[in-house]
């Protein structure tokens, strides 16, 4: 319990102040002997808290984009984390535990050349449908799974607006906030997230401290330093998570 507590504060910071916090949660939850879909689902409810923490942290820094309107944005990040968390109480959880190495493995890609990407595919000045279009695809992810999303969100907002990636860092955990919050909703009452509440409540505790102290942390903090730790994380994690798929 102590190292899932100690997973969770890792990760409310991680997620505070870069994203990537799911790894370090969901792979401390299945190294507990918890399945891959319910570690999954328990992930999406214990870090809701550390975000919306760092999210009331960050309330008023939030810069947006003029089109589409903060709110039609949420709506769509809304909308998206349903559909997603759907999806992973419906399809088999056999199809889950065989793409999370992938999943992870995307997501470190993403981590790690996120911004050479984002550079390279530079996108222009897309309508705000199809801004709404991408997060709607991105939230179904992270409602599904989860990981570096926010990351994924904050490189499809500088390659298709003029928001600059270090100022759109609190509109991300906003956003990331409200798939989170649709999806564990329905996973509380959908999936046996509380069928472990000890390791629910270590890992939810320590995510509300590590994500009010990451909020803070981050403006002290080098982002070189920031991002090797959290791509340090995903690298680990991945690689595990393809030893276990394997053995």
């Amino acid at each position: 319990m102590l190292l899932i507590l100690l997973a969770g504060v890792a990760a409310g910071a991680l997620n505070a102040v870069g994203g990537g916090g799911s790894f370090v949660a969901l792979s401390a939850l299945v190294a507990a002997g918890m399945p891959p879909v319910t570690a999954n689902a328990t992930t999406t409810v214990a870090l809701l808290p550390g975000n919306a923490t760092s999210a009331w942290v960050y309330r008023r820094e939030v810069e947006g984009f003029a089109r589409p309107s903060p709110l039609r944005l949420t709506l769509a990040s809304v909308l998206g984390g349903a559909i997603g968390a759907g999806l992973l109480l419906l399809l088999p959880s056999a199809s889950f535990e065989a793409a999370v190495p992938w999943l992870l493995a995307f997501a470190t890609v993403v981590l790690a050349f996120g911004k050479r990407l984002t550079q390279a595919l530079r996108l222009g000045t897309p309508g705000p449908a199809a801004i709404l279009a991408g997060q709607f695809v991105l939230s179904i992810y992270g409602g599904y799974f989860g990981g570096a999303v926010g990351l994924m969100m904050l490189a499809f907002w500088t390659a298709t607006t003029s928001l600059d990636p270090a100022r759109g860092n609190p509109l991300r955990v906003i956003q990331v906030a409200a798939v989170y919050l649709t999806a564990a909703i329905i996973f509380v009452f959908a999936a046996d997230v509380l069928a472990q509440p000890v390791e629910l409540v270590a890992l939810l505790a320590g995510a509300v401290i590590g994500g009010y102290a990451g909020a803070h942390l981050v403006r002290r903090i080098p982002s070189a330093a920031l991002r090797v730790l959290v791509l340090t994380a995903a690298v680990a994690m991945t690689a595990l998570f393809f030893v276990r798929a394997f053995r």
